[in-house]
């Protein structure tokens, strides 16, 4: 998950493995299920596979040269990640909760032969991948505290969100140190433009993990850069 919508391209979703794949045949999707605080993969692992999010929340992360850690983007259900720096993964992927993810084999996808359907989802997820990164970097560089904040929960409302009456409820699996690390911000101000926002009436903090959106519309203009 990234700051910003999906757009340009056909959006996530979710996706199942027939039951018979299951068994993981040679060169088949399987099903693989991931424990809170596992590793998925870490950057620098051959990366023979791409994972398909079933359920669950992952964190990918990076280290940078002066040992701070960005994290990348969040994953959720319907999103694919695991996409290669050449022939290895170019970050650490995480899982926040409990998760479920399909697996495809690299080498099953690099042939013409097979799942049209499935090789055209995952062309997608790329294309989703490349334009939301691009995105999110603009974000990094142009928006203020309070914009970041309100488009990250713009966006997870979209991906998360139920509706309860005229408001959206969101559950928040990442820490504050995890938002702070993906919006390039710091978590004492994390935490003082929550407070901010809330005081403005858009959201409400039913407790660390959960926000109430009480006023979509204020928080959608309030995600935009100001002139």
């Amino acid at each position: 998950m990234y700051v910003t919508l999906f757009n340009e391209f056909a959006p996530a979703t979710i996706v199942s493995v027939p039951s018979r794949q299951q068994n993981g045949a040679a060169g088949s999707p399987s099903r693989k299920s991931q424990g809170a605080g596992a590793h998925l993969f870490r950057e620098g692992d051959a990366a023979a596979s791409i994972y398909e999010i079933v359920s669950g929340v992952f964190r990918l992360t990076r280290v940078l040269g002066n040992g701070r850690r960005q994290v990348i983007a969040f994953g959720f259900p319907g999103d694919t990640i695991g996409f290669p720096k050449g022939a290895c993964h170019h970050t650490d992927c995480e899982a926040i909760t409990a998760a479920e993810v399909i697996v495809h084999r690299r080498n099953a996808l690099d042939t013409v032969d097979g799942d049209h359907e499935t090789h055209q989802r995952l062309l997608n997820a790329a294309l989703r991948e490349i334009s939301a990164m691009q995105d999110h970097f603009m974000m990094l560089a142009r928006k203020s505290a309070k914009e970041k904040m309100a488009s990250f929960l713009v966006t997870l409302a979209e991906r998360n969100g139920t509706p309860i009456g005229g408001y959206t409820s969101c559950s928040l699996p990442m820490s504050r140190a995890d938002i702070a690390d993906f919006l390039g911000l710091t978590v004492e101000t994390v935490s003082r433009t929550l407070t901010r926002l809330r005081k403005e009436n858009m959201i409400a903090l039913e407790n660390p993990q959960t926000v109430l959106i009480r006023d979509m519309r204020a928080l959608i203009s309030a995600s935009q850069v100001s002139e």
